[in-house]
């Protein structure tokens, strides 16, 4: 088996594919060979290059059925969704309304449901199956204060994929991209500015944010045949996850100094 990842032939899902995390993996399938079809509310910006975008709603399961169905009607199959769309503003859980917890559910868990339900069928009646990727977050696993409701959302999305790991298993094969901070064009605005991007950078032990463009190869590397005995996996995309804030404290913190940037 070669190790060069070629995915010529395939037709691969990104949904929220259009900005940010979304468009480096979209970036990194269709440098692998990959037709890519994304989907979201909003366009991707002009020459957003070769991924066909729709209008959709990941949040409406008739809207994602027709989407996948006319995926179907021009390609005839469906290799690989990626259940990417997500997010959510910060906002204190108590200060929230009832309608933002939903909203923020209904994007982040079952906007992936409806991605799962109307895919499977089409990979499950293919001679090679498919694969689902669900994009998940650091925040699934430790403490997420001012989003809370998104946080549990993730964890929700990484238990619906070890279980339809084995509901579908062999067929179709389920696993999870577990990202850490990721730096996207607007890291500044969100963080503070670059001087509070960096210091954020350096509770990383890798001493950097990802780039889209890393949870992307992530992606096309479970996608591959080179993963063909990985399912229900939830891989950690996280640079080595967060720099202990305990090791600030101890008396040998002096030679646990927090790396500078590597590659």
């Amino acid at each position: 088996m070669s190790l060069r990842i070629d995915m010529s032939g395939k037709v691969v899902l990104v949904t929220g594919g259009a900005r940010g995390v979304g468009a480096g993996i979209v970036e990194m399938f269709l440098r692998a060979g990959a037709q890519v079809e994304i989907c979201g509310r909003t366009a991707p910006p002009p020459g957003g290059g070769a991924a066909r975008f729709s209008r959709v709603d990941v949040r409406d399961a008739d809207q994602v059925a027709r989407w996948v169905g006319d995926v179907v009607d021009r390609h005839g199959r469906i290799d690989v969704a990626v259940n990417n769309a997500g997010g959510a503003p910060f906002a204190g859980f108590a200060d929230a309304s009832a309608n933002f917890h939903r909203r923020i559910t209904e994007l982040n868990f079952l906007g992936p449901v409806h991605v799962c339900g109307a895919v499977h069928p089409v990979m499950s009646a293919q001679d090679d199956g498919g694969v689902v990727l669900n994009i998940t977050s650091i925040s699934a696993r430790r403490p997420s204060p001012g989003t809370a409701v998104y946080g549990a959302a993730k964890a929700a999305l990484e238990s619906l994929t070890t279980s339809l790991a084995v509901e579908w298993a062999p067929r179709v094969r389920v696993n999870a991209v577990s990202c850490g901070l990721v730096a996207t064009p607007g890291s500044e605005d969100h963080y503070g500015g670059a001087e509070q991007v960096a210091r954020v950078a350096a509770t990383i032990p890798r001493g950097v944010l990802a780039r889209p463009e890393e949870i992307g190869s992530a992606c096309v590397l479970l996608a591959s045949p080179l993963a063909s005995h990985v399912t229900g996996a939830v891989l950690n995309v996280d640079g080595g996850g967060e720099w202990p804030a305990f090791l600030q404290h101890t008396p040998n913190s002096a030679s646990l100094q927090v790396p500078t940037r590597q590659r």
